[in-house]
C-alpha cells in the first residue's frame, strides 16, 4: 500500500479535523499538478470548485472523474496518483472513513 496522502503530499492535502472514525481533508490541487502514488481509505469527496481529474490507480488503469461545484461521490479506499486536468484550481474536501 502506498504512503498516506497528508504524508506523501503536505503542499496538497491539509487535515481539518480527526477523531477515531473519520479524518477530514482539504485538498487543492493547481492547474496541472500531479501528486506522488499515495493512498485512501474509503472516501466521501465533495467538490468546492468544478473538478475535472485522471486518477491513475495503483495497478496502471486510468480513471477520469469530473465533478461539479457542489458535488459530492464516494471513492472506494485505494492507492491512486491524482492529476488536475483542469486550467484553474482543484479544491474539494474529503471525509476519510476509518
Amino acid at each position: 500500500m502506498a504512503g498516506d496522502a497528508v504524508s506523501v503530499a503536505p503542499n496538497l492535502y491539509k487535515v481539518l479535523f480527526e477523531n477515531d472514525r473519520v479524518r477530514i481533508l482539504e485538498v487543492r490541487y493547481g492547474p496541472g499538478v500531479k501528486s506522488e502514488m499515495h493512498s485512501h481509505p474509503d472516501l466521501a469527496v465533495v467538490a468546492l470548485t468544478p473538478l475535472k481529474a485522471k486518477f491513475t490507480l495503483g495497478d496502471g488503469h486510468t480513471v477520469d472523474i469530473e465533478l461539479q461545484a457542489g458535488e459530492s461521490t464516494f471513492v472506494p479506499a485505494q492507492d491512486h496518483i491524482v492529476e488536475n486536468m483542469s486550467t484553474s484550481e482543484l479544491h474539494g474536501i474529503l471525509v476519510e472513513l476509518k
